[in-house]
């Protein structure tokens, strides 16, 4: 086999494994805009559903959840994880590698692993103190737990990437911590920062498991709205939710990719 033929063999795969990846959301997004409530034939474009889900009470209050849960839960996880994250780094001679497996810990456990956790830890409580109780504070708090892991190791491993010796310059110069936070570690560490907020924030939206078990009964966000109105059949109406979703990350997925982008290469 030449090496044409070989390339083109690797391209028409390549573009094989975006079809499988991403037809089926095209699927979800096409029959969004039926004008019938059938998805499986479509008799013409119309944005009906989409009038209709903006009319729905309860699907703009599955929204209004999400968007509380994942806004409140990113602003807690970057300012816990982004101090975690530096702490790591700071004393990153010293041996604390148990510490580095027990943030890695929540990345690569199974969600409904985590999710059960959590619903079992706050039941606990709730039936101890009388605090906890299932909903959106609940939620926010296992939230913040699968998101500060994540930001944690972007904001530690930008710090890696940096040369040590910039730290021992502030020194020289007598900056104070203040001094040192506001016009190196801010500034430098922006993109990690940046990319770790959108990079929660997508995570929050998403979330239907961890969200599942710890959710009350005034507490539904756009997943488990979704995963309950599809025991009916899937509409036109769900499609409509589910385009919404999968914008709304897509747009956050763009823009975290951007964000962690070098400088030198946006010009």
């Amino acid at each position: 086999m030449s090496a044409r033929a070989g390339h083109m063999a690797l391209r028409g795969f390549w573009y094989l494994l975006l079809l499988f990846l991403y037809a089926p959301l095209a699927v979800v997004v096409f029959y969004s805009f039926n004008s019938i409530n059938s998805s499986a034939r479509f008799a013409g474009f119309s944005l009906k559903w989409y009038r209709q889900l903006f009319g729905n009470e309860a699907i703009l209050d599955a929204m209004a959840n999400t968007v509380v849960l994942a806004v409140g839960s990113t602003a807690i996880a970057v300012v816990i994880g982004g101090a975690l994250g530096y702490g790591l780094y700071r004393y990153r001679l010293r041996r604390w590698g148990w510490l580095i497996w027990l943030i890695y810990l929540p990345v690569i456990m199974p969600d409904i692993i985590f999710g059960i956790a959590e619903m079992t830890f706050f039941v606990a409580i709730n039936d101890w103190l009388g605090l906890l109780a299932p909903g959106l504070g609940t939620m926010l708090i296992a939230h913040v737990t699968f998101q500060v892991p994540f930001v944690a190791l972007l904001v530690n491993a930008r710090l890696l990437a940096l040369d040590p010796q910039l730290f021992e310059a502030c020194d020289d110069l007598y900056a104070r911590p203040w001094q040192r936070a506001r016009f190196f570690l801010i500034p430098v560490l922006m993109p990690a920062i940046a990319s770790s907020l959108l990079l929660a924030l997508t995570l929050s939206i998403d979330d239907f498991v961890i969200s599942f078990f710890t959710a009350g009964p005034d507490s539904t966000t756009l997943p488990i709205f979704i995963w309950s109105a599809i025991k009916k059949g899937v509409t036109p109406e769900i499609n409509a939710v589910a385009t919404l979703l999968i914008v709304a990350v897509f747009l956050m997925a763009a823009v975290s990719l951007m964000a962690r982008r070098p400088a030198g290469k946006n010009r």
